[in-house]
């Protein structure tokens, strides 16, 4: 299933990586993104999780989840490539594993997934969790 073919209310997220070094980066990004959800300013944005200081889920290293709708994607790849920050889109299928790989888009040098803890196809918890709670 491309992208092409997903209707514009069909499910997306990003993940969005930091360090050390790009943590500030990382901080003022999530408080920009978290204000447009409050405000309302920018449509189809549904939640910004919180920022982890370490891995989660399949991310090895310290990310903070954007769920959005697929028609909020060019808006939020223009917003995550002016942040210079790493970050993976993809949408939310039924094959959780097809969706952080080759259904993934990547903004930036890709961060190598643990992909022992997706989820079987057929199975995804994102869908169940979108727009109520990230992990």
């Amino acid at each position: 299933m491309g992208h092409e073919s997903l209707s514009p209310t069909h499910p997306y997220h990003a993940h969005v990586y930091y360090d050390d070094r790009t943590w500030d980066t990382a901080q003022r990004l999530h408080q920009e993104l978290s204000n447009m959800v409050v405000a309302g300013s920018l449509p189809n944005l549904v939640l910004v999780g919180k920022m982890y200081d370490t891995g989660v889920g399949p991310h090895p290293i310290p990310q903070f989840e954007i769920q959005f709708l697929a028609a909020a994607v060019p808006d939020i790849t223009r917003i995550l490539e002016k942040s210079g920050l790493r970050a993976l889109i993809h949408p939310l299928t039924d094959d959780d594993l097809a969706d952080h790989t080759t259904l993934a888009v990547w903004l930036g040098e890709p961060v190598p997934m643990d992909e022992s803890v997706l989820d079987p196809p057929g199975q995804n918890q994102g869908i169940a969790r979108f727009g109520k709670v990230e992990f």
